[in-house]
């Protein structure tokens, strides 16, 4: 019989928790731009840091702020110098406040 009430007791438990997880993260829900996922999809994916940013997302995400105005930066991606995309969708897609970005190469 104890345990049943053991049994009971931490099912009842993860019931809730798991109700208070889904309610937590419907709360606090934060939207990031979709910018920062199709420009860290055109980026070569290596995550090395070697741009100074702790990955390929992190470095997508500072070129969508304007924080790094250079998609240079990416030194894995210099031997291909293939940043013409990435500068043309960040000048001809405007971002959740209507603003686009110019970054240079």
């Amino acid at each position: 019989m104890d345990i049943l009430y053991a049994v009971l007791l931490l099912g009842g438990l993860a019931i809730v928790f798991a109700i208070l997880l889904v309610l937590f993260s419907v709360i606090f829900h934060v939207e990031e731009d979709p910018r920062i996922d199709a420009v860290a999809k055109m980026l070569p994916g290596v995550n090395c840091g070697a741009c100074g940013k702790a990955g390929c997302h992190d470095l997508a995400e500072a070129l969508v702020s304007g924080e790094v105005k250079k998609a240079s930066a990416c030194r894995a991606g210099k031997k291909d110098k293939n940043f013409g995309p990435i500068i043309a969708y960040l000048k001809n897609t405007p971002g959740p406040d209507g603003k686009t970005i110019d970054v240079g190469m």
